[in-house]
């Protein structure tokens, strides 16, 4: 079991660092990132995932803690790569939520009290009330594509931070996110809720 240690003043890699010698010290970066880790697989599948993805995404990175190598903020990027890993195997999950949604409108969905998808996302889709046309563009992108644009519009990485979570070039990035958005303006009208021009710079950047 871990035991919860503080470390004031300590880069993520440095605590990252010192938990392979010191395993309890790990804790850290679980009381950082659980609740973002959690936030993000439940506005990708649901909260009765989210219980076990975001406890699983904790474990694989203790256990794999002594073969990460980065620098520069590195450790949440690593920590949702390994969270979109896990995603991916429950992709048959993701789709029925997506043709779900796409029966349902806003409405129906705040009456059945559904808050598996607290996220800025669905904040700017309920004001544009094109949720159900949202959720079928969604799902017709390919999983690679989706998950760049989630990784931007849900987990609110930069650039650089999705290029290391799903270990590709930058480049890469940029095109499977120009691509995702495309379809998704396409089928929306014009409309882009994913996308959020306040924090459009500092994804560019870290």
């Amino acid at each position: 079991m871990l035991i919860e240690q503080a470390v004031p003043g300590m880069s993520d890699e440095a605590v990252l660092r010192e938990s392979r010698s010191h395993p309890e010290v790990f804790a850290q970066l679980f009381d950082a990132y659980h609740s973002e880790i959690y936030r993000y697989v439940a506005g990708r599948l649901s909260t009765a995932h989210a219980d076990d993805l975001a406890a699983e995404t904790f474990l694989i990175a203790f256990r794999s803690r002594a073969r990460f190598h980065g620098d520069g903020g590195h450790v949440r990027a690593w920590l949702y790569g390994i969270a979109t890993n896990l995603i991916r195997r429950h992709h048959r999950d993701e789709e029925r939520k997506y043709r779900a949604l796409a029966r349902t409108d806003a409405a129906d969905r705040a009456r059945a009290g559904d808050h598996d998808d607290d996220t800025r996302i669905l904040a700017r889709v309920a004001a544009h009330g094109v949720q159900r046309d949202l959720a079928a563009a969604l799902r017709s992108l390919k999983r690679r594509d989706r998950d760049v644009l989630l990784l931007v519009a849900l987990a609110e990485l930069s650039y650089p931070e999705v290029a290391r979570a799903l270990d590709i070039p930058e480049g890469t990035v940029a095109s499977r996110l120009s691509r995702a958005r495309k379809t998704v303006r396409t089928a929306l009208g014009g409309v882009d809720p994913t996308r959020d021009d306040t924090r459009a710079e500092d994804r560019r950047s870290t």
